[in-house]
């Protein structure tokens, strides 16, 4: 090997030393500043990127940032209520803390008492609501504002004013409140009738008072146009209820707030919990928007409420409704009397409808039960004229009825209690209705609440396997919390003694009976008359 060639090899073996050392030196240098970027990641904050970490969960995420977003455009819109009434005379009537209701609680709110030796005694209680303009109308519910002597309004952002009653409707449980504020943010409103069951839902309000305000919950519509939700100290005959029912969970303090849609609509107002604790157990009600709105906008207008009316008593048709007149399904509307007319006859009864016809829809548009019947003809004007159909006996029929402003209409549901005797059993007699009755007599009729000059069958008692026994319809002699229902007629063939009873029954239809009815309070001294529909049983 030349000289020159050997020089070549010592030069490439110390360039290759060379860089290995380098890169040995290099490393040594390096881990430190590795530890050093180790450090820094892990005190680095977490920066959200489009890609999720786990690619399935792309439509999840996609999910839980929908509900975020619609919770931020809406809490903006919602209130904290704080008011003060003056307190019942009976504190155990709200337990406390809301007002009770046996199975079905309106969560008002937190409620805080000054002691009762401290006049004048008042009650802090508090709620929620949402604003409607931004000019500071706000919807809540009735029984949230119902008599305060003064309510404060806390925004999200922490400004308070006092507000002022607008206008309240019980019969809804809608009441509207005005602040003096401008520029606020009113929250979006969608339709209730539009809402389906099963939609995603968020409830958003001030559950259990001052500590958890402006808290959101999410659920879905679990059913629409829930009725016949009994409130302690409410008139079954004259509420309007149409409720929503959802799951999202619901407390004290709720009351009057929104329930959204996934539009960020909303679709109702918070206003009642099914429970026996006063906590949530899992059903939640909501007035409906589309109701709601019709109220708002007679309050704003005119400062209260005025409905129309046909002046009848009704009830949801039933399965025997149904079977006796041939529907074809359980839907529509039955009259079972009328009443509200100064002059004795009410507008339905004067356009020729009858007790006991089922109405299948006004002005065309179907009914199905009391609160669409009670919201298509409730909000019209007095004197407008509406094409009412109806089925009956003898088929189908179409009358036009001019609306009056009617106070005091009440559904053949609504009794009064009464204290009247309770009468010998061993002069009454047992039917196939399975009712014992007996003959009204001028000394019977005085004490049951009726005109000496009345006549039928008066029900004592309903026996067990009746098949009226199972309902709360007929009200007999010895129940203590409503007067006692008289038979006057069946089928209409009037009766007054069992025989003619018994004959009359020979009279159903498809095993179906119709009566009539009329029942008397000593203490209201009044009567009404209604039409029930019962099954027989062979």
């Amino acid at each position: 090997m030349s000289t020159q060639s050997r020089n070549w090899v010592k030069l490439c073996a110390l360039t290759a030393l060379a860089f290995v050392l380098g890169l040995f030196f290099a490393g040594l240098l390096d881990f430190p500043q590795a530890g050093l970027a180790q450090e820094r990641a892990a005190h680095t904050p977490i920066v959200r990127v489009d890609a999720p970490r786990i690619p399935a969960a792309r439509s999840l995420i996609d999910l839980s940032d929908a509900y975020a977003a619609v919770a931020e455009a809406t809490r903006p819109s919602v209130v904290y209520i704080k008011s003060d009434r003056p307190m019942e005379a009976d504190p155990s009537s709200q337990q406390g803390m809301l007002l009770q209701i046996p199975g079905l609680q309106m969560p008002r709110g937190q409620t805080r008492r000054l002691q009762q030796n401290t006049p004048p005694a008042i009650e802090h209680s508090s709620g929620s609501g949402f604003i409607v303009s931004s000019d500071g109308y706000i919807l809540t519910n009735n029984h949230v504002i119902e008599g305060s002597n003064k309510i404060t309004v806390r925004l999200l952002d922490g400004r308070e004013y006092d507000a002022k009653i607008v206008g309240t409707d019980k019969d809804t449980d809608v009441g509207v409140l005005k602040i003096d504020a401008k520029g606020l943010t009113p929250a979006a409103l969608g339709s209730s009738d539009a809402t389906r069951v099963g939609e995603w839902v968020l409830a958003i309000g001030n559950p259990l008072g001052e500590d958890l305000t402006f808290t959101v919950t999410q659920g879905i519509v679990s059913a629409k146009g829930r009725a016949n939700l009994t409130f302690d100290g409410s008139d079954r005959t004259r509420n309007i209820q149409d409720y929503i029912q959802t799951d999202a969970v619901i407390n004290r303090g709720n009351s009057g707030g929104p329930l959204v849609n996934s539009r960020g609509e909303v679709i109702g107002i918070n206003a009642a919990i099914a429970s026996s604790t006063g906590t949530y157990t899992g059903y939640a009600f909501a007035v409906p928007i589309d109701l709601a709105r019709k109220v708002m906008d007679q309050i704003i207008a005119n400062g209260h409420v005025q409905r129309a009316g046909m002046g009848i008593q009704v009830k949801d048709a039933t399965r025997e409704d149904a079977d006796y007149l041939g529907l074809g399904c359980i839907c529509g509307v039955r009259v079972s009397g009328f009443g509200g007319a100064p002059d004795g006859q009410s507008p339905a009864e004067r356009a020729g409808l009858q007790a006991g016809d089922v109405i299948t829809s006004i002005d065309g548009q179907p009914v199905k039960y009391v609160a669409q019947l009670q919201q298509n003809v409730g909000f019209r004007n007095p004197g407008e004229v509406v094409k009412v159909d109806v089925v009956r006996r003898d088929g189908k029929h179409t009358y036009s009825v001019k609306l009056s402003t009617i106070e005091g209409v009440k559904d053949s549901t609504d009794v009064g209690a009464a204290d009247a005797a309770k009468p010998d059993n061993s002069a009454s007699s047992k039917n196939i209705l399975g009712l014992i009755t007996e003959p009204l007599t001028a000394q019977t009729a005085a004490e049951a609440g009726f005109p000496a000059t009345q006549r039928g069958l008066l029900i004592q008692s309903v026996i067990d396997g009746s098949p009226v026994s199972a309902e709360e319809s007929i009200c007999p002699a010895d129940a203590e919390a409503c007067a006692p229902d008289v038979i006057i007629s069946v089928e209409g063939k009037p009766v007054k003694t069992e025989e003619e009873l018994k004959a009359a029954l020979g009279s159903a239809v498809h095993g179906v009976v119709t009566l009539e009815l009329i029942n008397g309070s000593r203490d209201h001294k009044i009567a009404s008359t209604r039409v029930e529909r019962v099954r027989l049983r062979p």
